[in-house]
């Protein structure tokens, strides 16, 4: 009972705010109901505002889920930076143009519950408004711009838009645990959902929650980036509850995968773990090339166009063979 009245105040809550950009962008291009899947969107009930008509998907829906793609995987660094402005709708656009079906994301919270995809703790960087992401409210974030061209966009919008992609999700903050689980429940997304990038007991309560697939914690990733660089076995119990490892290139003065006998046994680690070794961030042709031919199963990088161009020089496809 305590469930359900938590979903309809959460509903409530969606329908009483007012229609962002985003969403009205979604409308523009939304077709006709019977030649796509329904997935809920907008007021968080999965029909539009006469609250009578379900709104469509823009895709079908999938028939595979996150990780079934044999690999490697090309995947788009928070959309693709290198020429877009990160973490937003254009952004994921030009990425599934270029040909991903993997594409990564950041979650932060708003100040009054919104997920909303975001990297860095403070709006500065990339937006006019200064000060941290959670002190503002979703109806000034909507309407806020990313470097000065697109708006941010809340992770509900991003799994509704692009229904045939698989999303990482790295969460950024506690707080955002739950307006994520949320978001992938009125989604219907978590069989193409991976959650990483966040400690270990806040990736398995999302995975407890909503049965989505999950990297790593920051935990044991560091163990297993240490037995990597020491050269010794790392612990079987690392891997409970994980299916991934996603390795950096560089961490602060933790070189990584930057170093090719490192990056060579962290892969066959992971393997002999049954984990799948995904490299962040790396663009460099040269780099991307000498991953792929050690066996790595993913790459994420900042250029969705470069990262296809190589991969193409191996012999795969942007979802690997």
């Amino acid at each position: 009972m305590a469930i359900l009245l938590e979903q309809e105040r959460d509903g409530a809550e969606m329908r009483n705010r007012t229609a962002d950009p985003v969403r009205a962008t979604i409308r523009e291009h939304a077709v006709a109901p019977e030649s796509g899947t329904i997935l809920s969107l907008d007021d968080g009930t999965g029909y539009t505002a006469d609250g009578e008509t379900p709104l469509p998907s823009r895709h079908p829906a999938i028939a595979e889920p996150y990780g079934a793609h044999a690999g490697p995987w090309a995947i788009a660094h928070r959309g693709g930076p290198a020429g877009s402005a990160e973490n937003t709708i254009g952004a994921f656009t030009r990425a599934v143009d270029a040909g991903l079906t993997y594409l990564e994301t950041d979650v932060r919270v708003s100040a009054d519950g919104v997920a909303v995809a975001f990297h860095d703790a403070t709006l500065d960087r990339v937006t006019e408004l200064t000060g941290p992401v959670q002190s503002r409210a979703w109806a000034t974030l909507s309407r806020t711009l990313v470097d000065g061209t697109e708006p941010v966009t809340r992770i509900e919008d991003l799994l509704a838009w692009f229904p045939d992609q698989r999303f990482i999700i790295d969460i950024k903050q506690a707080e955002a645990i739950r307006p994520l689980v949320a978001a992938i429940r009125r989604t219907g997304a978590t069989s193409r959902v991976c959650v990483a990038g966040g400690w270990d007991a806040w990736l398995a309560a999302i995975r407890e929650q909503t049965g989505v697939a999950s990297a790593l914690g920051w935990r044991a990733l560091f163990t297993l980036y240490s037995s990597a660089i020491a050269g010794v076995r790392p612990p079987v119990q690392i891997a409970e509850g994980g299916r991934y490892a996603h390795a950096a290139w560089r961490l602060g003065r933790m070189r990584v995968m930057v170093r090719p006998r490192v990056a060579a046994r962290l892969i066959s680690m992971a393997h002999d773990l049954r984990l799948k070794a995904i490299a962040w961030t790396v663009d460099d042709p040269a780099h991307v090339g000498r991953l792929l031919d050690q066996g790595i199963d993913g790459v994420i990088g900042d250029d969705p166009a470069g990262l296809v161009s190589t991969f193409a020089s191996r012999g795969f496809a942007p979802t690997g063979r």
